[in-house]
């Protein structure tokens, strides 16, 4: 029987759906981009000293671990309160927070309305992949619906890549913040601009139809992170929140600290800071382009791979040895086998990512749906997955 065609509303809650996931990884990839400069500004640090390399790990793995700690609250409320109305909350907050964060004073201001910024994109994406699988009740839209708007999460990491080229290349024509022309703090002001059309949406957006129907009949079951390790769930548990770590470590450990170590990089040591930076800014927009076809390669596959063992093994496997050439070799012979290299790293690797969102939502039943992905996102990656951040610097 073919699926009917989208609806209107259908079609906005998809455009949402995207515009969040979307902007969820332009405010996480902001970190990369911004860090060194951030630092430099609010520590007096220089890079590769023992006070730099500190605060870079506490920069990317304390907004992360606040971030998880919330996200993990933000399944239980989305399977308590709504998947809408977490949802429209949680990028108003992240949003909000990104903007505020751009006018920090002082170092413990930006790790705190970075925690804030990633509190509100941790608890969006459990928010919106429960909403999403619980609007197409039709197998083969839900799998593409998931599949094609989280498609859109590395289309966020192009854009963020441009928007910082943007802030380096014209920062002189922007208004002075805090008495400079800081290109990082324009590249955070820019996150607010997801909360612009959500204000004006919002009024038009339905709550899920599986969680309201559950609710209005009383029937609805009090979701407990404690019926995650039933028998029944145990293993699936303990399982997603591992390999969600392990993408998270590489994600983090290794393909987000690759802004860092392009300077260092023979052909562009030599440059002036300002196209150093460009350089850098370059290198993760390849990265983000493999990003994002990982993404749709994921999203099609999806749809002709039944078996969930062999869709994730057809990214892990080719993933293993690319990330090995990339920064074993790559990193410290070209400039060229870089920009490819990493290239190559954004499809076996973020591809990994859109398969979790398509997967959890098949596993756990509708009233732990937002707790279970909760717990393997953000505990398994938020939590210990970017603690790789810290292994690395």
């Amino acid at each position: 029987m073919t699926a009917s065609r989208l609806t209107p509303l259908q079609w906005l809650i998809c455009a949402i759906a995207a515009l969040g996931f979307a902007f969820d990884i332009y405010e996480i990839l902001m970190a990369p981009l911004v860090v060194g400069p951030a630092i430099g500004e609010l520590t007096g640090s220089k890079p590769g000293t023992p006070d730099f390399n500190y605060w870079v790990g506490m920069f990317f793995w304390v907004p992360a671990l606040v971030g998880g700690a919330f996200g993990l609250v933000g399944g239980s409320l989305t399977d308590r309160f709504g998947r809408r109305r977490v949802l429209v909350w949680s990028i108003l907050i992240y949003a909000f927070s990104a903007m505020a964060a751009g006018f920090s004073t002082n170092i413990y201001m930006l790790l705190v309305l970075r925690s804030t910024t990633f509190i509100g994109v941790f608890v969006e994406f459990v928010a919106a992949v429960a909403w999403i699988a619980e609007i197409f009740p039709d197998a083969g839209q839900r799998e593409k619906a998931l599949g094609y708007t989280q498609a859109f999460s590395s289309i966020g990491g192009v854009m963020v890549t441009g928007a910082y080229a943007i802030a380096v290349t014209y920062a002189q024509s922007f208004p002075a913040i805090a008495g400079s022309h800081a290109p990082w703090r324009y590249t955070l002001i820019s996150g607010v601009i997801p909360a612009l059309p959500l204000i004006l949406i919002r009024p038009f957006l339905p709550e899920s139809p599986a969680w309201q129907q559950k609710k209005a009949a009383g029937t609805l079951r009090r979701p407990s992170i404690a019926e995650l390790f039933t028998p029944q769930l145990r293993r699936t548990t303990i399982v997603t929140t591992l390999m969600f770590a392990f993408a998270y470590g590489a994600a983090f450990g290794a393909i987000q600290q690759m802004p860092r170590i392009v300077p260092g990089l023979a052909e562009v040591r030599v440059l002036p800071p300002q196209q150093q930076q460009q350089t850098a800014s370059l290198v993760q927009a390849y990265q983000e382009f493999g990003g994002l076809a990982g993404r749709f390669l994921l999203a099609g596959l999806a749809l002709y791979i039944v078996s969930r063992q062999k869709l994730i093994r057809t990214f892990q496997i080719p993933g293993l040895f690319v990330m090995v050439f990339v920064f074993y070799y790559a990193a410290t012979h070209s400039l060229e086998m870089t920009k490819w290299g990493m290239f190559f790293a954004g499809v076996f690797t973020v591809g990994q990512l859109s398969f979790w969102g398509n997967y959890l939502p098949r596993v756990f039943p509708t009233h732990l749906r937002g707790t279970g992905e909760g717990f393997a996102a953000n505990i398994g990656g938020r939590m210990m997955g970017t603690g790789f951040a810290f292994v690395t610097t």
